[in-house]
């Protein structure tokens, strides 16, 4: 049965060649009829391995293993990732959309900046998107060594391309003005000088061994180790290559010229030096918001030291504290400390802003008034309330806390 299944099986394919050429009759022989039939069967199967191969339908290919499938849409995928963030790494660097800013702002370079540092400056005030990336294009553009010190109009939202390009031309003559406020402390001022684009340390400027300036020669102790006070407020103006060094050496020069004018008879007649009266000055412009004021609170301090009370101004003990906006604590208003004017009598050691030439001038000449206290007065746009007594000072305090408690614990400060 096997060997006529074989026939079966392939007999289909060797029936054209049959037609053509009729198998020879066997002939007469004593072997058994099997042994041609094998000879026949191996004769067919050698004819249909010879036409699969003469047609080419050799065996059919094998399907993709699971595993073939996954590594195939693994490298897929990583291809794809490739081109995309080569993609995105150029347009972020070349930025083929962006253009050259909006807007103005200076920017200052510093003699000897490098170009991370210029790159940090750039991106943090919005002038370029990433230091990274404006220090890979200066690299690549050859621009690393051609930056140039000095003062340049800048725009937010520059491309790396536009921004390098002004930072490599020659810096134009830019003026800064910088605004000092009447009351502001050094490190105020330091903040607004950052802010403005001066380089260097303002706070390592304003000490008297940086300018060759020394408050003794106005009675100030030796150990005093700082210009607060003698740093005059008023509108400075800079220009290329400034500093912060160049804004205090102004703001000295223009205290020379204020301070050493005015008439310090009445001070000399309390006992008080030059360096006392800048003190005073310096109290009285963080205390008094009206120019009307400021000779009263002037005589206030003169009235009380000359009783020997404590002066009780928390201007004072806020200035050692660094914090002039959230309410003393009591555990604050406790501290041992030589600006706490609550507890030590006279003044505090040094002054605790820089004051103007308004302040100045009344801490020198006080009103005659014979007041030692005052508190704010409510709904009068910062105006005070003087008074001699105690009881009229209680009451007085009594009408502002009501006027705060009436407005749900905000200070009663508004115009009314």
């Amino acid at each position: 049965m096997t060997e006529d299944n074989d026939e079966l099986d392939f007999g289909w394919v060797d029936g054209s060649e049959a037609e053509e050429s009729p198998p020879a009759q066997p002939a007469a022989t004593d072997d058994p009829p099997a042994e041609a039939e094998r000879a026949s069967g191996t004769r067919r199967t050698a004819g249909v391995r010879r036409q699969r191969q003469a047609r080419g339908t050799g065996a059919q290919p094998r399907r993709p293993t699971p595993r073939r499938i996954w590594v195939r849409r693994t490298i897929a995928l990583i291809t794809l990732a490739i081109v995309g963030f080569a993609a995105w790494f150029l347009v972020s660097l070349f930025q083929p959309f962006a253009g050259s800013g909006s807007g103005s702002l200076t920017v200052v370079i510093a003699e000897g900046e490098g170009t991370s540092q210029i790159g940090d400056e750039l991106a943090r005030r919005g002038v370029i998107d990433s230091s990274f990336f404006f220090g890979l294009r200066a690299a690549l553009d050859g621009d690393r060594s051609k930056f140039r010190a000095g003062i340049f109009q800048m725009r937010r939202g520059m491309s790396y391309g536009a921004a390098l390009s002004s930072l490599t031309a020659k810096p134009g003559v830019v003026e800064i003005d910088v605004t000092i406020p009447p009351g502001y402390t050094r490190t105020q001022i330091a903040a607004r000088a950052r802010a403005l684009g001066l380089t260097g340390s303002y706070l390592a400027a304003s000490v008297p061994a940086k300018t060759g300036f020394h408050p003794s020669a106005y009675g100030a102790p030796a150990s005093v180790e700082s210009l607060e006070g003698f740093l005059f407020p008023d509108t400075y103006f800079d220009y290329p290559h400034a500093n912060a060094g160049a804004l205090v050496s102004q703001q000295l020069a223009a205290f020379e010229s204020t301070f050493d004018t005015l008439d310090f008879t009445h001070a000399s007649a309390a006992g008080l030096n030059r360096y006392d009266v800048l003190i005073i000055a310096s109290m009285i412009e963080r205390e008094a918001a009206l120019p009307g004021d400021r000779p009263l609170v002037a005589a206030v301090i003169y009235n009380r030291l000359k009783d020997r009370m404590p002066l009780g101004i928390d201007a004072t003990l806020r200035y050692a504290l660094g914090d002039y906006t959230k309410p003393l604590t009591t555990t604050q208003l406790a501290l041992n400390s030589p600006y706490n004017t609550r507890l030590h009598r006279g003044l505090p050691p040094t002054p605790i802003s820089n004051p103007g030439l308004a302040s100045m001038q009344a801490a020198a000449d006080p009103a005659h008034v014979s007041y030692l206290y005052y508190v704010d007065k409510p709904w009068t746009c910062g105006k005070l309330a003087f008074s001699t007594t105690y009881t009229q000072f209680e009451s007085d305090v009594n009408a502002y806390n009501a006027a705060r408690d009436a407005n749900h614990g905000r200070a009663p400060t508004r115009c009314s």
